[in-house]
This record gives C-alpha cells, structure tokens and sequence, in this order.
C-alpha cells in the first residue's frame, strides 16, 4: 500500500503543481504584454488562461499534501523533522498562492478586461502597475522556491534508510 500512496503522491504533485508553476509563472509577462496591446484580444484570452490554469490546478494540488500524509502514515515518518518542515513550506505554498498570488492575478484580470481600477493611458493601453506585475513575479518565484525546497527534502530525505 505504501509504494501505491507514494505513486500517487507524486503523479499528483507532478500532474497538479508542475502546471500551477508555470502557468503562474508566465502571468506576469502575458498581463504586461496585453496591457500594451490591448486591442488583440489575443493577448487577454492567454492572461485568462493562464489564470484559469493556476486556479484549477491549484484545487486539484490540494490533493498533494493529503495524498502525502497518507504515504507519510503508510510509512511511519510523521514525527521526522525532513516530513514537518515540508509540511511548514507546504502550507507556506498554499497561503502564497491561494491568498497572494491568484488574488493578485484576478485583480490584474479585472484590470485588462475594464472592469478593474486600471486607467486608461489615453492611447488605447490599460494601465497595469509594473509594480503590480512584478509584485506578481516575486510571488510566483516564491512559491516556485518553496516547492522546489519540498522536492528536495522529498527526495534527500534527511536520515533516509534508502542510501542514497
């Protein structure tokens, strides 16, 4: 049972934060670019996407931590220092993103689609604060970094019986 609860463990950390990493990460630059050219809607369908993609995969990545706690019981490892401080960063990840970064991206959304704060520049470009976007970016790195740091205490496992 345990290798099943690990295989799942990590298709879905795999399947569910791989594309909430990148889709979080291209956000910024699309919403800069669609709020230069705001005339093609080209550029405001990919900011939604992307959104759409980081807010569905971000449900779906809860399934990550619960899928990992069975694997951690499975495995008796509930107690390991390497298990409670990726569940710490774990939990870091989720309030980056659920209360960070897709508010922050809803919030430009709303902005290049007229219905947000955003001015208009009077040449026909929405107003996003570079600020905003880079806001944006900084948050998404972070959340990239906190879990590449899970990944990696994954798979070093401090005081791991694996030998490697």
């Amino acid at each position: 049972m345990t290798k099943f609860l690990l295989t799942v463990h990590v298709l879905v950390a795999i399947i569910a934060i791989g594309p909430v990493t990148v889709a979080a990460s291209m956000f910024p630059a699309a919403a800069r670019r669609a709020a230069a050219a705001p005339d093609t809607g080209e550029d405001l369908a990919t900011v939604r996407v992307l959104h759409r993609v980081s807010r569905v995969y971000a449900g779906v990545g809860l399934a990550v931590p619960l899928a990992g706690l069975a694997t951690a019981r499975s495995m008796h490892v509930l107690g390991s220092p390497w298990l409670i401080t990726s569940i710490v960063l774990t939990a870091a990840a989720a309030i980056v993103l659920g209360l960070l970064i897709l508010p922050s991206q809803e919030a430009v959304l709303d902005t290049l689609a007229g219905t947000g704060t955003g001015t208009d520049t009077g040449s026909g470009q929405v107003a996003v604060e570079r600020a905003t976007t880079a806001r944006l970016a900084m948050l998404t790195g972070v959340f990239n970094l906190l879990w590449a740091t899970v990944t990696i205490l994954m798979i070093v496992r401090p005081g791991s019986t694996t030998g490697a």
